[in-house]
């Protein structure tokens, strides 16, 4: 199992300096993705715009905790030793002002889970949920290799989820609906219109592990009233979304009954509205 949870870590190192440049672009602009493998700290860099700087008070910091589960020893080691997390923040920090400190985790959780936790403004993303993805996959009968890959893909999904969690508290974004739907909407905004094809299949992932988890899970009174949409509900939210961004490219999703029709012919607009959304929430926070 160690094996499988590290391949997640190359894909984990990708999508963290990645999300940076979501915040940074707009969809007609071009993006840079490099960043130096000599970069050890998380510093801020320098902004150009003395505006900015006037609300730039904060950072995305790493923080490491000591690992507790031998299980996970060998992820964690990785992810410290490629400064995973470091990367991440400098690129972050590069493109995002913030109005207080972020900071950004890996850690077993002793649960499996990926939260936000607006008490002390973290991203923490669990080992025992990439345990979960793949076990989730493995029990539809995907081998061993392609349970990997899509547990990957859907961790990728899930991080932007998280991510989206803080910039809407930390930011002071307005939602003026369920916030789980929004963070899973921004998920598939930078999934699709920034990540190409790793973003697609984190996206068709994702919808496959909602869909798994579904089976034989009746709504009871609790689930209906979480705050979290219902797995059923995120398979189609994030099939509209996938097929709105290109219905010619997509078409498929209807055709093969994934997706009713009903539903799909909003999906177009449904997805223009997302993105014109984040793009326009998040204009005032980006740098340079």
């Amino acid at each position: 199992m160690n094996r499988n949870l590290i391949n997640a870590v190359g894909i984990i190192a990708i999508l963290f300096i990645i999300t940076a440049c979501v915040c940074n672009t707009d969809r007609s602009g071009t993006t840079e993705t490099n960043i130096s493998n000599e970069i050890t700290t998380a510093e801020t860099p320098p902004a150009d715009d003395s505006k900015t700087m006037e609300k730039d008070r904060g950072d995305f910091i790493v923080e490491h905790s000591k690992v507790q589960n031998p299980r996970y020893e060998s992820i964690d080691a990785d992810i410290k030793e490629s400064k995973t997390l470091e990367k991440a923040a400098y690129k972050l920090n590069a493109a995002l002002s913030l109005p207080n400190d972020i900071y950004l985790r890996t850690k077993d959780c002793d649960q499996i889970n990926a939260y936000y936790d607006p008490n002390d403004s973290s991203v923490t993303m669990c080992y025992e949920l990439m345990e979960h993805f793949y076990k989730v996959f493995k029990s539809n009968g995907d081998s061993d290799k392609l349970a990997s890959q899509k547990m990957s893909e859907a961790v990728q999904f899930v991080f932007l989820h998280e991510i989206g969690h803080a910039l809407i508290d930390t930011l002071k974004l307005p939602v003026t609906a369920n916030e789980e739907d929004a963070a899973d909407r921004c998920s598939s905004y930078i999934n699709l219109e920034e990540l190409g094809q790793e973003g697609v299949n984190a996206v068709l992932s994702a919808a496959e592990a909602f869909r798994i988890e579904s089976r034989g899970n009746a709504p009871d009174a609790t689930s209906m009233a979480d705050e979290h949409l219902l797995q059923e509900q995120r398979f189609y939210n994030a099939l509209c979304m996938l097929y709105g961004s290109d219905t010619n490219k997509y078409s498929d999703i209807v055709d093969n009954g994934f997706l009713p029709k009903a539903r799909a012919v909003r999906c177009p607009s449904e997805y223009q509205r997302t993105v014109d959304s984040w793009v326009k929430i998040l204009e005032p926070w980006r740098k340079n």
